[in-house]
């Protein structure tokens, strides 16, 4: 009876850990509006002071047409994953030294948040 109980509180404990850090989309959408101020996404999205941001997850860094990338974005051979983007946005000097990107945050349930909104986007802005 014990481990039974045990059983079903690990259970109980394991799912509401898992819905805790649970991706919210409405919430990546609020912390985009930082983001905004650089990148765009949707079906009118356009090169600003960065590129869109359509299409991201698989995505080869440097590959949107007619924005001008450093080199070093350019040749970093990154493919965006969410592991990357994690990465790229805790510190983005040190994922791609010589990018143009400065901005970084640090939260990483903002950015978990981020990724799953930006995710709803195909590469022609419409979403998915």
């Amino acid at each position: 009876m014990m481990v039974t109980n045990l059983l079903i509180v690990t259970v109980i404990f394991v799912t509401w850990a898992k819905s805790a850090a649970a991706q919210d989309v409405a919430a990546g959408e609020a912390a985009f509006r930082k983001c905004q101020v650089c990148h765009d996404v949707g079906e009118n999205a356009r090169n600003k002071l960065g590129p869109p941001l359509n299409g991201l997850d698989g995505r080869k860094a440097g590959s949107v047409e007619n924005y001008d990338y450093s080199d070093a974005n350019k040749n970093s051979g990154i493919t965006w994953t969410e592991v990357v983007f994690s990465e790229y946005l805790r510190d983005p000097t040190a994922k791609i030294p010589g990018t143009k990107m400065i901005f970084s945050d640090k939260n990483e349930k903002e950015i978990a948040d981020l990724w799953a909104y930006l995710g709803q986007f195909r590469p022609d802005g419409k979403k998915k």
